[in-house]
């Protein structure tokens, strides 16, 4: 990606941008008019860690039992699909394969999709499939937090951008 050395790269998941990698074969376009000034600077890494890490779409969907992404990358919980398949290697593998992508990248921030069990942010669901959602972060969020890449979700296109203005 070419960049002007003041601008530094913004990860995006695949599925703000119109791609259909989501569980559901579908996507969750984000209508922003930061993310097309991010496009037209040359900015955006696309990226999605579900189907880097080797799921298909679509897909089953899954949540993590027993916690948050950080104990998923801790070992202390997993990433199951509602039919209760373990799919957790193919999150961890995703989330590291977006940080190598990231960094790369020169990523300080990345706007990932909220609730997601890579992507979420915030909240994620509490991996009973019921709709329950809890505080926390997806694998991917967790990650990239740790290795100081601000994460935020599709509503925070705003806060991002004052974010890296403040780099």
């Amino acid at each position: 990606m070419s960049q002007r050395e003041s601008d530094a790269g913004v990860l995006v998941s695949a599925c703000l941008l119109g791609r259909k990698v989501r569980y559901d074969g579908g996507h969750s376009q984000a209508e922003s008019a930061i993310l097309a000034r991010w496009k037209a600077e040359g900015r955006i890494c696309v990226f999605c860690p579900e189907v880097s890490g080797g799921l298909p779409t679509p897909r089953p969907p899954a949540e993590i039992v027993g916690g948050t992404g950080a104990d998923v990358l801790d070992g202390h919980a997993r990433v199951v699909t509602e039919e209760g398949q373990d799919v957790t290697a193919s999150f961890v593998r995703g989330a590291h394969n977006a940080l190598r992508a990231a960094l790369e990248a020169g990523a300080k921030v990345a706007v990932l999709k909220s609730k997601s069990p890579s992507c979420g942010s915030k909240t994620i669901y509490d991996g009973t499939f019921s709709g329950t959602r809890l505080a926390g972060q997806g694998v991917t969020a967790a990650l990239l937090g740790r290795h100081g890449i601000r994460v935020f979700d599709e509503a925070e296109f705003a806060a991002a951008d004052a974010y890296l203005r403040g780099q």
